[in-house]
């Protein structure tokens, strides 16, 4: 061990504690409408580094069964398959029972260090959460772990280094976001609101629909695509199927409304010709079709892979349609997918119910105009994709050699402020 590096418990860097959740039902409507943040697990999940969205908000009656967290709070999940995520908090906020607290006493520990040693150590604290009906990480389960830890000054340097990578990332992704509203708010304007260049000049005519421009057409999504197929997935007891694959194979948590670069798991070439499997094409639209909240989620691929049968695998009709157009148009759809989804385990959609959504189809002047503006920002969004999966494979290849004091930083000049941009 380094001189100066010692292990310590979670509890003695600073102040650990559960969300609450108090109320039963937790879904009750009582609690949920008002000015007060609720960070779920989803946007701890789906967090770079800084949580900086959330989907609920408490009212008076949420806040007062639960708890206000303050800035810098690191959140940990300690429930479900993605025990261990964590991210930090950039504005006041509640959070359920299902996430663990932690505020860092500045003499003892920099928070963003703390962050780093927990992805770093995120495995084996996974091995041993495993329960009967979930996984589940206790918060004895989580204090019995060591972490080893420098003087806070050099704990700063290496999260500082770190940080940086993270600070490229959260700006691109924020970039990311900015592309994707303008495409999305584009479409809504266009094509349904009918606010589109021109409009003043065009009768609408009735359809199935409602009133339509004319020259419009109401159709089904599945018009829209050359091929709507559902993935599959190898036999599990075939370990030549499994080990040392080299094709990327999707579940339906990975899909996060963006390009799929790589996946969790991977098949090999042996499991990519079997019955079962289904292999895609880059450009290929996948979206869930199971599973809360998943259902209506979207990746778009980037290389020739699988997913598991969770999703459909939609090709867009190119000489007719854009992915970029599709693709807004199943986002349009989502909450009436999400609104007709239903099954006795988990929610779920038929194929044949997103095949026959009907959706309109503007006429081919205007499909032009959207595709000159939203394709080069689509592309644009990939490659700032690409761009940060690289930023993130670096990172992680120095984390482990700075977290565990390989890479000696003591005598290094480094400036140790707040790199990260806090986000309201």
């Amino acid at each position: 061990m380094k001189n100066g590096w010692v292990p310590r418990k979670l509890n003695d860097l600073g102040f650990v504690g559960r969300g609450k959740s108090r109320h039963r039902p937790r879904n009750a409507p009582e609690l949920y409408g008002g000015p007060y943040p609720f960070v779920q697990t989803a946007e701890i999940m789906a967090s770079e580094f800084y949580i900086t969205s959330h989907a609920k908000t408490y009212s008076e009656a949420g806040l007062a069964q639960s708890k206000m967290w303050q800035p810098h709070t690191l959140c940990m999940t300690i429930a479900g398959e993605n025990t261990a995520e964590t991210a930090l908090l950039s504005y006041p906020a509640c959070f359920p029972d299902s996430v663990v607290g932690f505020i860092a006493d500045p003499a003892l520990s920099d928070v963003r260090f703390v962050k780093y040693y927990l992805d770093y150590i995120k495995k084996r604290i996974r091995q041993v959460t495993r329960g009967a009906t979930q996984d589940n990480l206790s918060l004895d389960k989580l204090l019995s772990f060591d972490i080893v830890a420098p003087p806070v000054a050099q704990q700063r340097k290496i999260s500082s280094i770190l940080a940086t990578y993270d600070e490229l990332i959260l700006n691109n992704t924020r970039r990311i976001a900015i592309l994707e509203a303008m495409a999305q708010a584009i479409y809504r304007e266009w094509f349904v609101d009918f606010r589109f260049p021109g409009h003043e000049k065009v009768k609408f005519v009735d359809s199935p629909l409602g009133m339509i421009p004319e020259g419009w057409e109401a159709t089904e999504v599945g018009e829209l695509c050359v091929s709507v197929r559902a993935g599959g997935t190898p036999r599990r007891n075939q370990e030549s199927y499994w080990n040392n694959g080299t094709v990327d194979w999707y579940k339906t948590k990975e899909l996060q409304d963006g390009f799929l670069l790589s996946s969790e798991e991977q098949i090999t070439e042996l499991a990519a010709n079997e019955s079962t499997t289904r292999l895609f094409g880059p450009r290929t639209l996948l979206m869930a079709i199971y599973g809360s909240p998943t259902v209506g989620r979207m990746g778009i691929l980037t290389k020739r892979s699988a997913c598991n049968q969770a999703a459909l695998a939609m090709v867009p009709d190119i000489e007719n349609v854009s992915l970029v157009f599709l693709y807004q148009v199943l986002m349009s759809l989502r909450d009436h997918f999400n609104n007709i989804a239903m099954g006795a385990a988990q929610q779920n959609i038929s194929k044949d119910k997103v095949v026959h959504a009907q959706c309109i189809l503007p006429e081919q002047r205007l499909l032009s105009m959207y595709n000159s503006l939203a394709e080069p920002a689509f592309d644009l969004i990939e490659n700032l994709s690409k761009r940060n999966a690289s930023l993130r494979q670096t990172r992680d290849l120095l984390l482990p050699k700075l977290i565990s004091g390989q890479l000696d930083v003591e005598d290094l000049d480094i400036e140790t402020g707040e790199t990260l941009t806090m986000t309201e």
